[in-house]
């Protein structure tokens, strides 16, 4: 842990506040036992009552993960839920390269007047499922879809010329979405350093996965340097799974609960069948992992055992509300903006941390505050 004075680091959002996120599992990964699955919680009603039961509770914005995995597909998936969504936007993850740049700028509008200006990105920039692609490539393609998105979300032509998507050429009144000052808010994770520069030259959020405080800062800085060198600012936020009970001893039980049927074996086959288990920020999860003490904490409050049956964010919050509160108030010293947050069973734990720690925390939608969406 940081254990001296720190500066924030400089974040397009100065204000003191965060935007909490909850996570909506279309990957079928939602679970009470860890390395168990239950079939019906790949549905579209289970996945619903999520983003409802989220909705109801009053969390900012709700993430819907992409992966070629039993389970949902997030843009079929967002629009068949926004009619019923009363005030929480959606987080919804694009993976770069699945539909032409122009027609998925399109999409992307649409569901945006569906959710009435609730509607954020999370860009994604792994292989397409069924290939292992060029890395440099990768990143070409997902600067060339960032730069068509916003040609047509804010100018009056698409004008593109790049070695991936060659000559666009195109009138963008078909494309407007619902959020004119910009459009929505790009989300963007990564480790390598395609990934940070991607996000610092072209998005608004840098999502990260748990690591110990001081490799979160070290994170931050340099990506707020890159972004700073290119003329710009943006906001950091955190990806993490939580279990938050009225005692710490309470809520490690429920870590040693649902870890109680785990099977190395099943864990590691249904981790490896995520299209992200081989790249370089689940390997730094593993790493994290293996420092760990021998209940499989890096820190204090910060899990590691729940990485060792999933791929994506490796690490738990673990401990009493005020413990919790205090952490996130910790995160929010340091500059973090967003956080995404989930627990096992969803719904079960979305539940204990609106009683327990949302009311202590002064959230914001990041999308109003940028005058993205009105009052």
């Amino acid at each position: 842990m940081l254990h001296h004075p720190i500066q924030p680091v400089t974040a397009r959002t100065t204000q003191r506040v965060c935007e909490v996120a909850w996570f909506s599992d279309l990957c079928g990964e939602d679970t009470e036992f860890l390395s168990l699955r239950d079939p019906a919680h790949s549905t579209f009603d289970h996945c619903r009552n999520i983003a409802l039961s989220a909705d109801r509770l009053g969390f900012n914005n709700l993430l819907l993960p992409t992966s070629y995995m039993v389970g949902q597909e997030v843009i079929p998936f967002a629009g068949g839920v926004a009619p019923d969504l009363k005030q929480i936007s959606l987080l919804t993850a694009i993976r770069c390269g699945e539909l032409h740049p122009p027609m998925l700028a399109r999409t992307l509008a649409s569901l945006d007047h569906m959710l009435q200006g609730r509607l954020t990105i999370n860009i994604i920039n792994s292989d397409l499922p069924g290939y292992r692609e060029d890395a440099d490539f990768r990143y070409q393609r997902c600067a060339e879809t960032i730069q068509i998105l916003k040609q047509a979300w804010t100018q009056d032509r698409i004008e593109h010329d790049g070695p991936v998507y060659g000559k666009i050429s195109l009138d963008t009144k078909p494309v407007k979405p619902y959020q004119q000052n910009g459009g929505p808010l790009l989300y963007f994770g990564g480790t390598s350093e395609g990934a940070r520069e991607v996000c610092a030259r072209y998005c608004d959020v840098f999502l990260m996965w748990p690591e110990t405080e001081e490799m979160l800062y070290a994170t931050m800085q340099d990506v707020a340097q890159r972004a700073d060198r290119l003329g710009r600012s943006i906001d950091f936020g955190l990806r993490v799974h939580v279990i938050v009970r009225e005692t710490e001893a309470e809520a490690r039980a429920w870590s040693k609960h649902i870890m109680s049927k785990f099977d190395p074996v099943r864990g590691a086959a249904l981790k490896n069948a995520s299209q992200s288990s081989w790249s370089l920020g689940v390997k730094r999860q593993n790493e994290l992992r293996e420092n760990a003490d021998n209940d499989g904490f890096i820190e204090p409050l910060l899990w590691t055992d729940i990485g060792k049956a999933r791929s994506g964010a490796g690490g738990a919050l673990v401990g009493s509300a005020d413990q919790i509160v205090e952490k996130i108030n910790r995160y929010l010293d340091m500059g973090l903006r967003a956080f995404i947050f989930s627990g096992y069973p969803l719904i079960d734990e979305a539940e204990w941390f609106a009683r327990l720690v949302l009311p202590r925390l002064p959230t914001v939608s990041l999308a109003r505050l940028q005058d993205r969406i009105s009052a």
